[in-house]
């Protein structure tokens, strides 16, 4: 007798559905990301008729645009400094400083919406407060005779530009070392304070050194976050500060006398160098999830 086989034929290939949820994102990030970075990159190295070029990339080097890059990475750099500086110190008194455990939420939550507050919202905000009319401005000048013009603050100037970025790089700063914070283990300190280390010493042999390389990787990230801005730059200072955006808008913005590939070329330089700041914070973030796991 001879044994018939069952048919058995292969299952039918189904779509992965765990894989939908994500379709949305993915298509936001293509067409408001991925492709305008792509745009900026090839058009850097075109000529208005599409061939390539590399007279945009050496524009780069004309003295006024790297006086541009210069003054941008110093307002980056002066916004990282003190950001990092003003937020440690909340995040590590919210922490250790046995502060209200009321308080933690309130500010954390805070945090996360004043660090994704930035553009035309927050030039008014700072214009009405401290511009030449504000409400501080004007309040400090009628009740003691103060004119922080003569003072030398000027809203519309480095510094000026500078405090307005902290608003949103103090807040981004206790988001990203709050948990870090957290991460240090209380048997660290206990060992340390057997073998007769101070808290000074602590913090300067055990805790400092385990947290280095979160705070110079949010370094990186709030330079990064400063130097990209363009819509709070180009919103409150206008054309009175001589940095990136402010020149990228100029080129793109379709005058006669704009250049739209110079402006990729000026957004192409944006993009490596904030790429870099990135790219040095996820490997130092790397490393400091290594000790705080």
């Amino acid at each position: 007798m001879s044994s018939a086989k069952p048919d058995v034929s292969p299952p039918a290939r189904r779509l992965p559905l765990h894989w939908l949820g994500i379709l949305p994102f993915a298509a936001f990030v293509t067409l408001f990301l991925i492709l305008p970075t792509m745009k900026i990159v090839v058009g850097a190295f075109q000529t208005p008729d599409g061939s390539f070029t590399l007279e945009n990339i050496r524009g780069l080097f004309t003295p006024s645009i790297l006086a541009a890059y210069w003054i941008s990475i110093k307002i980056s750099i002066a916004s990282a400094l003190l950001g990092c500086l003003i937020g440690f110190a909340m995040a590590s008194a919210i922490v250790f400083g046995g502060l209200p455990k009321g308080i933690r939420g309130p500010l954390l939550t805070f945090s996360g919406v004043a660090s994704n507050f930035a553009g035309v919202p927050l030039a008014f905000a700072f214009l009405a407060t401290l511009g030449p009319v504000g409400i501080v401005t004007v309040f400090l000048r009628s009740n003691f005779g103060l004119d922080l013009r003569m003072l030398g603050f000027n809203l519309l100037s480095f510094w000026g530009l500078t405090v307005t970025y902290l608003f949103f790089q103090i807040p981004l700063m206790i988001l990203i070392i709050t948990p870090a914070l957290d991460g240090l283990k209380r048997e660290w300190r206990e060992a340390a304070e057997i073998l007769g280390a101070t808290g000074f010493q602590y913090w300067r042999l055990v805790a400092f050194p385990i947290l280095l390389p979160s705070l110079l990787g949010t370094l990186a990230l709030l330079f990064a976050n400063a130097f990209g801005a363009v819509a709070t730059a180009i919103a409150l200072t206008g054309s009175s500060l001589s940095i990136v955006p402010i020149l990228l808008f100029a080129q793109i913005r379709g005058d006669v006398l704009g250049n739209p590939h110079l402006g990729y070329a000026l957004a192409f330089g944006m993009i490596v160098v904030t790429g870099i700041a990135n790219a040095i914070y996820i490997w130092l973030r790397g490393r400091s999830e290594r000790w705080l796991k």
